[in-house]
């Protein structure tokens, strides 16, 4: 077992990472912010920290050169979404271990993590292949399917292509009455909703859901900040809340993570 700290201001990614650490039986802690991911780093001494580079006030780069003036040699895995190849020579410059773009394969990252956890400090791994984020990604077509369920033609279409290009399969419907009905036939391992639909609104959705013994993951999709409804989602058990337009990065982490929670032990 070993220490993890993962530095990241979005919470969503946080847990994610720490559920799946966890799964292969690291202490994993978290940061939502460069300030108190130093802190941590400095009381709990990680064997290795994954670091995300945009970030506000204390961005990654900065974290990175005030842990190498505390320890030189700790092992640093960068993962970002918005990495730039001047971005990429800043921090292998300051001897990241790694440098990964957000999207990966959970998989994926999960060997990286443990190639290093294997080799000493002062060794510098290879990118994963691109045969290996290819078997990765085709196994999450084998997890089950993902029903996407809004009102918007639109909306559909987006999420369906995006999702199907990363290995998933998708099955959509237009409004609830219908992914009721589609999942009494088969059930998703995990369902994007929309909150705001006519006849039958998200949140009676997922209640429905729920009483149907719905056991799956659910992702809410909401154009409002009404925080009754966003509490309501939450407390049924959704995974996440999120704002349109839609993050389609941040979508496959909440999939991934939905998934990894549902998942048959």
């Amino acid at each position: 077992m070993a220490t993890i700290l993962v530095i990241d201001d979005e919470r969503m990614i946080c847990d994610l990472l720490r559920s799946v650490f966890s799964a292969h039986g690291h202490e994993v802690f978290t940061a939502t912010s460069g300030r108190e991911g130093l802190e941590l780093f400095r009381q709990r001494k990680p064997r290795f920290t994954l670091l995300d580079l945009r970030m506000p006030e204390m961005d990654g780069i900065e974290v990175l050169q005030r842990i190498r003036a505390t320890d030189p040699n700790a092992p640093v895995i960068v993962l970002t979404g918005g990495g730039t190849d001047a971005l990429e020579i800043r921090a292998r410059g300051l001897g990241v271990t790694d440098f990964l773009r957000k999207g990966l394969p959970l998989e994926v990252l999960v060997k990286t993590m443990d190639r290093v956890m294997q080799r000493p400090t002062s060794t510098m791994q290879a990118p994963p292949t691109a045969a290996a984020v290819e078997d990765a990604s085709s196994k999450s077509a084998e997890e089950g399917s993902i029903l996407v369920v809004d009102d918007e033609p639109q909306i559909r279409s987006l999420l369906s292509q995006f999702l199907t290009r990363r290995g998933y399969q998708v099955r959509v419907a237009q409004d609830g009455p219908t992914a009721l009905a589609m999942v009494e036939k088969d059930l998703p391992r995990f369902v994007i909703l929309d909150m705001y639909m006519p006849g039958m609104n998200g949140l009676e959705v997922l209640r429905e859901l729920r009483a149907r013994k719905y056991a799956g993951g659910v992702l809410g999709l909401t154009g409002s900040q009404e925080e009754n409804l966003l509490q309501g989602l939450l407390d049924l058990g959704a995974v996440d809340v999120m704002g349109k337009p839609v993050d389609m990065e941040k979508v496959e982490l909440a999939v991934q993570l939905g998934c990894l929670l549902t998942a048959p032990s």
